[in-house]
């Protein structure tokens, strides 16, 4: 019938059973006649295992070393996987990011797929072969094993897709996308359809469902990708492209990020060279800017406020030494317990009011924001983590989520 590529979470092969109960899924849609590329994540918490055991050693540990490592996670799911098809009688092969040709480049442990050579993994459908695919990892132009960044097994699977010119079906712990984690909010509605743009807004702004660059590359090839349950037989959500029935709901979701640190930067001497300076050397160490804001200036100076990942926090802090070993009058302060809540639907972009609504229900709650940015089709602000729940439950209710 045709070429189908389906991913599957850690969660969803955690142990040797549910290795089993992903076969038996697979082994169905073989069965239909459909040749099958199955893209697996590591088992469970592998990664963050291998993470843990870096960090007994080094605070701040090699970059291509840790690529090294976590590429070693996938490599054990997409083994036993094989096995197991094999042991049913079905011809499988499983293949390392290299092997199935994934080339890479950018910063170790944040690569972004450059190509992907798919000669041999046409080949082994050919073969009728089961492919079993090593998702987050690939080869950069050095020969170097490198990483994806977190989320990035749904990267390899629709870039896989794209590249087949395929279905790409995401199978996970969760029955599809919620309009609010349903661990956050009980109440939350499941979507039947998303768009590539919410999407990617949702999961760029803390959504963990999908991974930002796996919309963008599946938007780019219009790839429709289907996100349902690995263990219920229950329907699922489309991401895929908008069309006008989508513009029916001005908010379409709410996304929250508890991996944010607030970075303040006080009493910097204004001139437009000393901000891009701080900011030039947050770029050397790779770091992802996300909200910034700068008071006026006052007494010829000026505060920064800015948020990023924790994961980053070692080489802010190492970039903020440089800046006040450069001046002494500068004092930084990172606050860690907070987070970010962001609504994201896209027909806001023809509808106004939206902004005052949201602001007046936090207003009347008592609820404070530090900072707020904005775009066609969000609108994010950064709380104290204390206000996270209050937060959620208020919006998802008083915005019919």
């Amino acid at each position: 019938m045709g070429v189908i590529v389906q991913k599957y979470g850690g969660t969803s092969v955690g142990d040797v059973k549910k290795i089993k109960s992903v076969a038996k899924r697979v082994i169905c849609e073989k069965e239909k006649g459909n040749d099958v590329v199955v893209v697996l994540s590591a088992m469970g918490k592998t990664t963050d295992h291998l993470v843990n055991l870096c960090k007994e050693i080094s605070t701040n540990p090699s970059k291509r070393d840790l690529d090294m490592i976590l590429a070693t996670g996938e490599q054990v799911s997409i083994s036993l996987l094989s096995m197991v098809f094999q042991e049913c009688g079905y011809d499988s092969i499983s293949l390392t990011g290299f092997q199935a040709g994934i080339r890479t480049q950018g910063p170790h442990t944040k690569n972004k797929i450059l190509d992907i050579d798919i000669k041999k993994i046409k080949s082994h459908l050919q073969e009728d072969k089961i492919v079993v695919v090593a998702g987050f990892q690939g080869i950069n132009e050095n020969g170097d094993i490198t990483t994806l960044g977190r989320g990035g097994s749904d990267t390899t699977a629709v870039a896989l897709a794209a590249k087949l010119n395929c279905e790409c079906n995401i199978y996970t712990d969760v029955e599809g996308i919620y309009s609010v984690d349903p661990r956050l909010y009980k109440d939350a509605k499941k979507l039947d359809f998303i768009s590539y743009e919410e999407m990617m807004e949702m999961s760029s702004l803390g959504a963990g469902v999908m991974e930002t660059r796996a919309i963008e590359i599946a938007c780019k090839y219009n790839i429709p990708i289907y996100v349902a349950s690995s263990s219920k037989d229950v329907k699922g959500t489309y991401i895929k492209e908008y069309d006008k029935k989508m513009e029916e709901k001005v908010i379409t979701g709410l996304s929250i990020s508890d991996d944010v640190i607030m970075i303040t930067i006080n009493n910097i001497l204004f001139r437009l060279d000393n901000i891009a300076t701080i900011f030039e050397k947050l770029a050397r160490e790779n770091v992802n800017i996300d909200m910034i804001s700068q008071t006026a200036p006052l007494n010829g100076k000026v505060n920064l406020s800015f948020t990023a990942s924790k994961e980053d926090l070692f080489v802010i802090n190492k970039a903020m030494d440089e800046i006040k070993s450069e001046n002494s009058e500068v004092e930084v302060v990172v606050e860690q317990n907070i987070a970010k809540i962001s609504v994201v639907g896209i027909g806001m972009t023809n509808q106004s009011g939206v902004t005052g609504k949201l602001f007046r229900l936090l207003a009347d709650n008592g609820l404070e924001f530090r900072q707020v940015t904005t775009s066609e089709i969000s609108i994010s602000y950064t709380i104290d983590k204390k206000d996270k729940e209050k937060t959620v439950s208020l919006l998802a209710r008083e915005l019919d989520l």
